[in-house]
């Protein structure tokens, strides 16, 4: 039995792109970098977790295009199209890749709106006072994400004896090398488990499978080691633009606690999205309410189309 193809139909399929693009990180590292919808409209950029890819935003990218969205979203180094750069695991590797596909894909005073997703909003956290990431983001978005304890606050395995133990076994779990194998009853059933709420449909699970399965195992690993060791507790103050958060409540990777210490620390929150029910998945598991937040952020935060030119015409009139 072989892992099963990437999904080629229905809404959980990744979309078309408009254009396709390699932007090379300031470390050397090749992202693969895909656009959707009308090159025109206003831009959100949506970095991905750990294990994922660009397909992992299928729905929420197909939605957001058809309302005029231009959206960019890549593969973080060594997921999906992108490819493994040894021995650059790291934050701040994270960090200079979103930065570049920031400078690559907006003009000097072009504003996004930048979201991320697990280690996708870990990356935009490391980001934080980042020239590029202050210029270009008009607005953030944190989805099912945390700044540290990741391991000792898991809630995957439920092992006795407090948060030692139990912040041991998910450091291992995060840092095994041990191969998913291929997508069958068994795997999607553990996989849903650990990264669903309870009750997710079974299209929603076989794609988020196919996803993770894609991903390779030393690639898992690598990215798993920065995350037992990761506290960005101190770069969260730094998101000074508007900030929205979201989680789902039966989150057992990124528990609810993380969300409301984010809240806690950010010095412009501009909404808290707590959904009853979701897991860790939540683009895959509620694409709508994840991009409502997005649309959101969108109408509040981007100026229209052309404003800054337009705005650029008037002053040299005068």
């Amino acid at each position: 039995m072989s892992p099963l193809a990437p999904l080629t139909s229905g809404p959980f399929a990744a979309p078309e792109p408009a254009a396709t693009r390699q932007v090379t990180s300031s470390t050397g590292a090749r992202l693969h970098v895909e656009e959707f919808g009308p090159a025109d409209g206003p831009t959100v950029v949506l970095a991905h977790g750990w294990t994922c890819s660009i397909a992992f935003w299928a729905p929420v990218v197909r939605a957001l295009a058809a309302d005029g969205v231009r959206v960019v979203a890549y593969d973080q180094r060594g997921h999906g199209r992108s490819p493994a750069a040894p021995g650059r695991y790291s934050t701040q590797a994270l960090a200079d890749d979103l930065c570049a596909v920031l400078e690559a894909v907006l003009g000097p005073r072009q504003q996004a709106v930048v979201g991320g997703h697990s280690m996708g909003g870990m990356t935009i956290m490391a980001a934080a006072g980042r020239p590029a990431l202050v210029r270009h983001a008009a607005a953030a978005f944190l989805c099912s994400t945390g700044a540290r304890r990741l391991a000792s606050e898991a809630r995957v395995l439920p092992v006795p004896g407090g948060a030692g133990p139990r912040g041991l076994a998910h450091r291992l779990l995060l840092t095994s090398p041990a191969p998913l194998g291929p997508v069958s009853s068994v795997s999607r059933a553990m996989l849903a488990y650990a990264t669903m709420g309870p009750g997710s449909a079974p299209e929603r699970i076989d794609a988020c499978a196919r996803i993770v399965h894609a991903c390779h195992r030393k690639v898992r690993q690598g990215w798993g080691r920065v995350l037992t060791g990761l506290d960005l507790s101190e770069q969260v103050p730094r998101l000074t633009m508007p900030t929205a958060v979201l989680a789902g409540t039966r989150d057992r990777l990124t528990p609810l606690s993380h969300a409301r210490e984010l809240v806690a620390a950010l010095p412009h929150c501009v909404g808290v999205h707590e959904k009853r029910g979701l897991g860790h998945m939540t683009p895959l598991e509620d694409p709508e309410s994840v991009t409502d937040v997005l649309r959101g952020l969108v109408a509040d935060h981007l100026k229209p189309s052309g404003a800054d030119t337009a705005a650029d015409v008037t002053k040299e009139s005068r």
